[in-house]
């Protein structure tokens, strides 16, 4: 049975509070597994205003109504709202999807400030970033944390180097290429191991191979726009052909005002004759498979401003 790897991204104080509790609620009411993946610090959300002069940034910003999704309190946090601790007030949250049978991994610390700053940081400053991100994980959750996803698709060699060190044995840090109509740009395109040139990592790469619904909104795809009434459609068009995939959510989204195209997209994917798993469940699927290796590459991707760890797999 092909699978759908699902893997949510809680970027935000808010997407704790309110998106995770609702995305447990749908998932477990379609019978469907998936990893949540937490910013596990401070949401200093509003300092990702200091992306405005980034190439892209106003177009995306546009296409997919942050101030809607996000809302206006979010986007003041660390600017003129002081930002909150989300290891902090949100445990109960994160603890309750736990219990609730879900995979939980680590996000980030800091979700601005890593993806802003990872690519030019050195060594001390990712491993206390790192390390900051995997003690409260451990004092929330009583365990060390599993498995990994980085914020933004953004890494760097000191932080792969931490992940082997955690003994984290899989993540997701990195995407597939894709095409313009958000197909796959190598359909062979799955898990593999990463190499700095000199050093194999431990670390299965699980990438994402599917667009996003922020990176679909608003785009025109075969002179069809986007829009929310057909975008669970478009990304069921991608999974037509059955193999595994690997689909990012985020809480701020499919876990609020979004949440009607998850169920759409979750019924989609049973017709289909998916069975929607976490991470660690696909991971068990593959670890004793040879994987292939590939070096650490960075590239664009259609409707995301910036370049984001990429597979080079071609």
């Amino acid at each position: 049975m092909p699978t759908i790897v699902l893997k949510i991204d809680v970027d935000t104080y808010r997407g704790t509070l309110e998106g995770v509790p609702n995305l447990v609620r749908i998932l477990k009411q379609h019978q469907a597994n998936a990893t949540f993946l937490f910013s596990l610090g401070k949401d200093h959300t509003g300092w990702a205003l200091r992306r405005a002069f980034r190439p892209g940034f106003f177009k995306k910003v546009s296409r997919t109504s942050v101030l809607e999704h996000y809302g206006p309190k979010t986007l003041m946090y660390g600017v003129f709202l002081p930002a909150p601790d989300i290891g902090k007030e949100c445990v109960e949250e994160m603890r309750a999807t736990k219990r609730a049978g879900f995979e939980c991994g680590i996000h980030c610390w800091d979700h601005v400030v890593w993806q802003d700053n990872v690519r030019r940081r050195g060594e001390s400053w990712t491993q206390k970033q790192m390390q900051a991100a995997y003690e409260r994980f451990n004092d929330i959750f009583g365990a060390p944390p599993k498995t990994y996803g980085a914020a933004g698709w953004q890494m760097n060699p000191y932080a792969f180097a931490q992940l082997d060190q955690f003994g984290i044995q899989y993540s997701s840090d990195s995407r597939a290429m894709l095409k313009a109509d958000g197909s796959l740009a190598n359909p062979a395109a799955g898990p593999y191991r990463l190499s700095d040139g000199e050093h194999i990592y431990d670390c299965v790469q699980l990438p994402t191979t599917l667009p996003t619904l922020d990176e679909l909104l608003g785009v025109e795809i075969n002179d069809t726009l986007i829009t929310e009434s057909n975008i669970a459609a478009t990304i069921l068009t991608l999974t037509a052909e059955p193999r595994n995939h690997v689909f990012t959510m985020h809480a701020e989204l499919e876990g609020q005002k979004l949440a009607p195209i998850l169920v759409e997209l979750l019924h989609g994917w049973s017709e289909q004759g998916y069975q929607c798993i976490s991470m660690g469940q696909y991971f068990a699927n593959i670890r004793d498979q040879k994987l292939p290796t590939y070096p650490i590459t960075w590239a664009e991707l259609p409707g995301r401003s910036g370049e984001l760890l990429a597979l080079d797999a071609k």
